[in-house]
């Protein structure tokens, strides 16, 4: 029997063999001492006996033997050699009792490489073994900046609290966002029980993944995991039988395959022209009575707590005016005080076929919607999101900022302003440095002193600049209910018994929404996703009419005419707020002259402008509806170190 299975190992290394030479590959085990740095002496850590993936195990440890292998572990040697007779012993001893003695491996960048027991792994792969005991030394590579080397580290920190070693990501911030997911602190240890039940999840993870074709991706099925869990939540994964998994990993197949993209984003900057060739048609053939469109507005607070909510509901009003008798709209609110899943499949059975939701918070509960409900439209207010199963739309509002800094430098002779910020989220930190690049366009020796609502709230944050003797401050985007902040909006001049507003920000979401229904309507909205796999941002700006700045009364007619230049100039394209040189706090030059900063650059901005006073906060600084907010579209810094203090 040995022998039979000998000689049909012996084929599969002799193929591939084959194979490796016709790509031009070494055709034997790689061996790890022949590509270490040898001019290093690497620290290395003893892992004790473990249980190592089968599919992680790249080689031998140093050049013996090696050649008596092909890159996958199937021998080369002939059958009436002492090794062929030695690999059929060790055959016979799996069939009987099964191999138990550890192999001794090296593991380096989770990879790993055997010292002792070339013949059991080639014996137990043969077998289609899922793993195998080995005494494991792990090789530590110097840290570097490269993405490998980061992400590997990323691997070590997450495998000291959970000793899971058989799941692998592509990634940065996968393994953190897994304990994440999983229920588990930054840093908390994974019990017994807590690996085990990961792994019997993976288990059935891996089966579906493979059932629907996930062998010919190029991503990891850590990744592809990741991103169902994402959708599903890991107490789903736990909670179900094989035949469900397979079923659910089909319907978001879409979401995990956007996972092998390289940049899965595509951002529309600016509404595409509409084809008239269709509104042609429609002037010549009769017209049918128009079918009514069910339109619905999820959001988490309400208009009279939050001004945020109060500029969608306008956009939603005004969407009934310019569509009366063809869409009914309709709107929730406080859906995160319940279930917000269960607030969008209630909009959904009142017959929304369009759902927009209003805030970042809700993006998760979006997402699961979005994959159980295809035949709903559903799009979620944030940016720099990567899901392919809804669309999101924001705006740059940065364009505002930029103009706006550039009136508050010119207003603020030799004082220095401030800023006040919400949450750092995506677009945020843009809308900041881009107000502080307006301020130094215009005058370069003020500073722009940043504080953040989010960190003991708006009054606290004003008041703290108040009190280093700063007037002049960029305060909140949209008016807030209650106190100070009631009015406190814009750019606003600030004294001991009055406040004057001079430049306000101004969402004009009815337009955004106008936009977006339109090319619903005219099937436009389906075609852009012909032709890419990428998921939809839309970043519209200034010339879409999406956002605005209004000059009060009072602001002196030279700072309106500023204004009025930098906006033609912005919208023409001749004018961008991020046009180099640029340099950030430390000292970096983040573009040079004449340069200008691409639109990812800026969405995943995560620097501030060298005449900036304050940082971006720390998670634990937050409030808690920051932290869950940031927890969602966070900026790295933020984001990917919870548990990092920084200094405010």
């Amino acid at each position: 029997m040995p022998a039979q299975e000998y000689a049909e190992a012996l084929k599969k290394g002799q193929k591939d063999f084959r194979a490796c030479t016709a790509r031009g590959e070494y055709p034997y085990l790689p061996a790890l001492d022949d590509f270490l740095p040898k001019e290093e002496q690497l620290d290395t850590v003893s892992l004790g006996t473990v249980q190592v993936p089968m599919e992680f195990i790249a080689g031998s440890k140093s050049g013996g033997r090696t050649q008596a292998f092909a890159r996958n572990f199937m021998p080369l040697v002939n059958e009436e050699s002492e090794f062929a007779g030695k690999w059929k012993r060790l055959c016979q001893a799996h069939l009987e009792e099964g191999i138990r003695d550890p192999i001794k491996a090296y593991e380096y960048m989770n990879r790993y490489y055997v010292e002792e027991g070339n013949k059991r792994v080639s014996v137990l792969k043969f077998f289609d073994a899922q793993s195998v005991c080995a005494q494991v030394t792990r090789i530590l590579p110097r840290r570097s900046d490269t993405p490998e080397v980061n992400l590997y580290y990323e691997f070590v920190d997450f495998y000291q609290y959970s000793r899971v070693n058989f799941v692998e990501f592509s990634k940065p911030g996968s393994y953190a966002r897994l304990q994440e997911l999983v229920g588990k602190s930054a840093g908390e240890a994974w019990t017994q029980e807590d690996r085990s039940g990961f792994s019997t999840a993976y288990y059935y993870f891996r089966q579906a993944y493979e059932a629907n074709g996930g062998q010919r991706l190029i991503t990891t099925v850590g990744d592809a995991m990741l991103a169902y869990m994402d959708i599903y939540g890991y107490p789903s994964l736990r909670g179900q039988g094989a035949t469900e998994i397979k079923k659910a990993v089909a319907r978001a197949w879409e979401e995990i395959r956007l996972q092998q993209e390289p940049t899965p984003i595509d951002v529309k900057l600016a509404p595409e022209e509409e084809k008239k060739g269709s509104e042609l048609l429609s002037r010549v053939l009769p017209k049918s009575a128009p079918k009514v469109m069910k339109v619905a507005f999820v959001h988490d607070k309400t208009p009279e707590l939050s001004g945020w909510t109060y500029g969608h509901e306008l956009g939603r009003r005004h969407l009934e005016l310019v569509y009366a008798g063809e869409i009914e709209t309709a709107a929730y609110f406080h859906a995160l005080d319940s279930d917000p899943l269960a607030v969008i499949e209630q909009a959904i059975a009142d017959g929304g076929s369009v759902i927009f939701t209003t805030s970042p918070r809700l993006l998760p509960a979006s997402l699961r919607a979005a994959v159980d409900h295809p035949e709903v439209t559903i799009l979620n207010c944030s940016l720099n999101t990567s899901h392919r199963y809804i669309r999101t739309y924001y705006a740059r509002m940065y364009e505002v900022k930029f103009i706006s800094g550039a009136i508050a430098g010119a207003l603020a002779g030799g004082n220095d302003v401030g800023y006040v910020c919400d949450y750092p989220i995506f677009g945020q930190v843009a809308g900041i440095n881009a107000f502080a690049l307006g301020v130094q366009l215009t005058n370069p020796v003020a500073r722009v002193h940043l504080e953040w609502s989010a960190v003991g709230g708006a009054d606290a944050a004003a008041k703290r600049l108040t009190e280093r003797g700063i007037r002049l401050i960029s305060a909140q985007d949209l008016a807030r209910m209650g106190g100070w902040r009631d009015s406190g909006f814009g750019l606003c001049l600030m004294s001991d018994d009055a406040l004057v507003n001079l430049a306000t920000p101004v969402w004009q979401w009815g337009a955004y929404y106008e936009a977006i229904l339109r090319r619903i309507r005219n099937k436009s909205f389906r075609s852009e996703y012909q032709g890419s796999r990428k998921a939809l941002n839309y970043y519209w700006g200034l010339s879409a009419g999406v956002v605005g700045l209004h000059c009060s009364n009072k602001l002196p007619q030279s700072a309106k005419k500023l204004a009025a230049l930098l906006h033609d100039g912005i919208c023409s394209g001749s004018c961008s707020p991020f046009r180099g040189p640029l340099y950030a706090q430390d000292g970096r030059q983040i573009i040079g002259e004449k340069q200008t900063l691409g639109t990812e650059d800026i969405i995943n901005m995560d620097w501030l402008s060298d005449n900036i006073v304050g940082s971006i906060p720390a998670y634990e600084q937050l409030s808690d509806t920051g932290k869950a907010t940031v927890g969602i579209v966070g900026v790295p810094s933020t984001k990917e170190n919870p548990t990092k203090e920084k200094q405010n």
